[in-house]
């Protein structure tokens, strides 16, 4: 049984405010998280990912208020990442509503933070964020932080299977490269990460034509996470959802979406 592809509207929250721009740089407002959160489950998103951005570089945890509401208005699975450094900070999401974590920085600081949440929550909860962006490492691409602002000099595979072997569920791989261009997901990112990874590989950065999606599938990405093309109108979750239905790709069917 082939498991349909997720799509996955991304919030990247700031001040409380979903915003955008190219390579994390340039943030413009998109609107309001809980709104936009309940349009998109409306039309037919099987996840929303919301990610505190500055949470992390502003040393503070996840606007915990932002996530009750958002958890509260949709009936999806929500993860959130942004600030999660504890045992303590899963835990208070969780309550808030979050269904999976997304960690980044602290993990690479701390990788025993890994292994902590997977053995109390489960594996199913943890959800590793990878910034990867290429470098003078042995795979070509290098692990950053931060927001894609601070390099690390961790090559991008050697990291995503220490990752896997000490119990994350799922990987949301972010191309710094190609984040907010709309040129296309980084499809050599996503293969070279496949060979290694087990697990379900959600990739992220770079959509913006609708034949995108279909590629980002074909190159080994279990789920497409998106933002500029959803927030700016350029498409809509249900055209995506039809478009690769047509291509013979298997998702969840929306209730507008296209037989034809």
């Amino acid at each position: 049984m082939t498991l349909a592809t997720r799509i996955i509207p991304c919030l990247d929250v700031a001040n409380g405010r979903v915003v955008k721009g190219i390579n994390f740089l340039n943030l413009v407002d998109a609107g309001d998280p809980v709104e936009m959160a309940t349009i998109y489950s409306a039309e037919g998103a099987d996840e929303i990912t919301f990610l505190d951005i500055t949470a992390s570089s502003e040393g503070r945890g996840t606007t915990l208020d932002v996530v009750r509401k958002t958890a509260d208005s949709v009936f999806i699975p929500l993860t959130v990442g942004g600030g999660i450094s504890s045992i303590s900070d899963v835990n208070q999401l969780l309550r808030a509503g979050a269904d999976k974590v997304s960690v980044n920085t602290a993990a690479i600081k701390n990788p025993i933070l890994i292994n902590e949440i997977s053995e109390r929550f489960g594996s199913q909860v943890l959800v590793i964020s990878i910034d990867a962006r290429r470098g003078r490492t042995a795979s070509g691409f290098e692990v950053t932080t931060h927001g894609g602002r601070t390099s690390t000099g961790i090559d991008a595979l050697t990291w995503i299977e220490e990752c896997v072997s000490r119990g994350v569920g799922e990987i949301l791989l972010n191309s710094m490269d190609m984040d907010g261009t709309r040129a296309g997901y980084d499809l050599e990112l996503i293969r070279k990460v496949r060979q290694v990874s087990p697990i379900p590989i959600i990739a992220s950065g770079g959509a913006g034509d609708i034949d995108d999606f279909g590629r980002a599938i074909e190159s080994g990405a279990d789920a497409l996470l998106a933002a500029s093309v959803f927030h700016f109108g350029i498409y809509r979750i249900n055209q995506i959802k039809s478009d690769l239905h047509r291509k013979g790709f298997t998702v969840r069917a929306v209730e507008s979406m296209s037989e034809n």
